[in-house]
């Protein structure tokens, strides 16, 4: 960051951006429902990338949460039974814009022993969800209302080109991935092709495990050698990090996140979402980097993401945060070591449904090779399958056709391709879907069936409008 951070915030200009194509897919499905029930049709859940309702069901957590909050209570030793207890009077109170130090210190713990780091609870800041870190670290480097380049991927998340499209300033340079993640010359490429265009580059945002939307995470090795180009240009990571524990890969194998190999050069999102429950949207920003400042000095970038906080949401939700510090200690109210444990529950559902998708598309389509192909996610929601050749378009209408004529709900991928992208290939994203096998209407034994048919249906339907 450069002395320009004096200058004050310019309000986007207010024009009607395009809209996305899940949102879209969400206005049109009642309809297409409906005609595809009017054929006779079963409809089938593989678009949705929302938390399966077997592992959010509260009332474990509920149970839980009471059951340490009364140990609060009784940890604080009160004699009197009309006495406030001090956790219940700041769950429901005014609090600082770092929420309980508690739960910060907890958290500190547990996820600092997971992945062999030594956070100081003084920089986590909490945030809503990981979307909110999202906004939280672009208004800081949007504040000076100088031209800014965001570098991503290409595809990436929906929810980040939303929130980089709301600043006029502002342009997208994305970078194309291979089976390992970026491409390392044109990430370097695009920086350079950035400020080379008058754009200050302040980070490269991406999401290495579970891609949303790639299906897949990023090698070791191609960790470090965007970490090496990011030190050399001078940028940061904005590692997003909603699935780090939705994770199918064995325990070696599991590449470390940026934050663990890099905690200087990275600004970490951790969302309670997938791990925990959606609903409370608790999540923390955590990062160990510096930054010039005007003067030529230099500071933490907590401290100025702490004063974005305070200007965006004063006061945290106190009670959520001690809610998700209950999900930190275990039965006997001791704190967790790990996460991990949290997150087998969990696991023991996605983990299922991936391997009767990943099979599923094998049986049907496994024949074909040279007409499909599609990723093993080792963490994440999703696969992505590609049409190869160009007989199919994976356009709106193709996405209507897949419901109306056979019960499918999928995503195409084309959306998630920033624009430059897909002004440098208009095709791109065109032969892609994006297949969820995270959430379903249904559980247990009925779970897996629906799972299974709708795979079925799915490989009946891509060999149908393929030609074979």
């Amino acid at each position: 960051m450069n002395d320009s951070t004096r200058v004050g915030l310019h309000a986007p200009d207010l024009k009607r951006e395009r809209v996305s194509v899940t949102r879209q897919m969400s206005a049109s499905l009642p309809r297409l429902r409906a005609v595809a029930r009017q054929k006779g049709l079963k409809i089938h859940h593989l678009g949705a990338g929302y938390p399966h309702p077997e592992v959010t069901d509260p009332r474990t957590f509920l149970a839980h949460k009471a059951a340490y909050f009364e140990h609060l209570r009784r940890r604080e030793g009160l004699n009197d039974a009309n006495a406030l207890p001090e956790y219940l009077r700041e769950s429901f109170a005014y609090t600082d814009t770092l929420g309980p130090r508690e739960p910060r210190e907890s958290f500190a713990a547990v996820y600092g022993h997971d992945w062999n780091l030594d956070i100081d609870p003084a920089h986590l800041i909490p945030t809503v969800g990981a979307t909110g870190g999202i906004s939280l670290s672009c208004a800081l480097f949007e504040r000076p209302g100088k031209p800014l380049a965001y570098i991503t991927d290409a595809p990436t998340y929906a929810g980040f080109l939303a929130r980089a499209q709301l600043n006029r300033h502002a342009r997208v340079f994305s970078v194309e991935m291979d089976a390992e993640g970026p491409i390392i010359d044109r990430f370097r490429a695009q920086i350079r092709a950035a400020r080379a265009a008058g754009y200050f580059v302040p980070f490269y945002y991406t999401i290495p495990d579970g891609h949303n939307p790639a299906g897949f995470s990023f090698s070791a090795a191609r960790r470090q050698a965007v970490l090496d180009v990011a030190t050399e240009e001078g940028i940061l990571i904005l590692e997003d990090a909603p699935y780090l524990y939705i994770n199918y890969a064995p325990a070696p194998a599991r590449p470390k996140p940026f934050v663990a190999l890099a905690p200087e050069r990275t600004i970490h999102l951790f969302t309670g979402s997938k791990i925990g429950l959606p609903g409370p949207r608790v999540g923390y920003i955590y990062s160990e980097a510096e930054v010039e400042i005007e003067g030529g000095k230099r500071a933490a970038i907590t401290e100025l993401l702490l004063t974005e906080a305070s200007a965006d949401i004063l006061f945290q939700n106190p009670e959520a945060l001690h809610g998700f510090d209950a999900l930190l200690h275990d039965e006997s109210m001791e704190l967790r070591e790990s996460l991990w444990p949290v997150a087998e529950r969990k696991l023991e559902i996605y983990r299922e449904n991936r391997q009767i998708v990943l099979d599923g598309l094998e049986q049907g389509l496994g024949d074909a090779p040279e007409r499909f192909r599609w990723t093993h996610p080792e963490a994440g929601f999703f696969t992505v399958f590609t049409f190869l050749g160009d007989r199919v378009t994976t356009d709106d209408a193709f996405i209507e056709r897949m419901v109306a004529e056979y019960g499918v709900v999928v995503i195409p991928m084309y959306d998630f391709y920033p624009a430059d992208a897909r002004a440098r290939n208009p095709r791109a994203g065109l032969d892609q879907l994006r297949v969820s096998f995270c959430f379903s209407e249904s559980s247990g034994d009925e779970r897996r069936r629906d799972l299974r048919e709708a795979v079925t249906a799915f490989c009946r339907a891509a060999r149908a409008e393929a030609g074979c």
